[in-house]
């Protein structure tokens, strides 16, 4: 096998995306740190799956939570609400979906999923951000 050298501009690349990781898992540890003071348990951070990934999934009170956070530095790409598109919600039921199934959630759970919009310093959690949208 033979191995080339990444050219610099690749180098650079890979270290933006290592470090764009590095920072969104910064906010979605502040996140988590804000909803755990609103009283909620948080129960994983960064669920993978086949389906997909979720960024936190939480108890309050009865609810399972999944929590999406979103970050923007400034609104010239849109909003952080904006960013949670209808395909990102149905991949979201999806991982939602197996979640309950791995860790033997019965149906009648009460679920619920939430955005934390994080915008030029400001955080924002909005409950019931939207519906869970069903496989057909």
């Amino acid at each position: 096998m033979i191995w080339k050298r990444l050219s610099r501009s690749w180098e650079d690349r890979i270290e933006v995306l290592l470090n764009n990781r590095r920072q969104g898992n910064d906010f979605e540890r502040l996140a988590a740190n804000y909803l755990k003071e609103q009283g909620m348990s948080i129960l994983k951070l960064n669920f993978y799956c086949k389906m997909g990934e979720v960024d936190i999934i939480a108890r309050d009170n009865d609810y399972l939570v999944f929590v999406e956070v979103k970050y923007r530095n400034t609104a010239a790409k849109g909003s952080a609400i904006e960013a949670v598109t209808f395909n990102k919600m149905k991949k979201i039921s999806r991982v939602a979906d197996y979640y309950m199934y791995s860790h033997h959630f019965s149906g009648n759970t009460s679920v619920r999923f939430d955005v934390v919009a994080i915008e030029e310093g400001h955080l924002r959690h909005i409950k019931n951000a939207f519906e869970y949208i069903p496989v057909c």
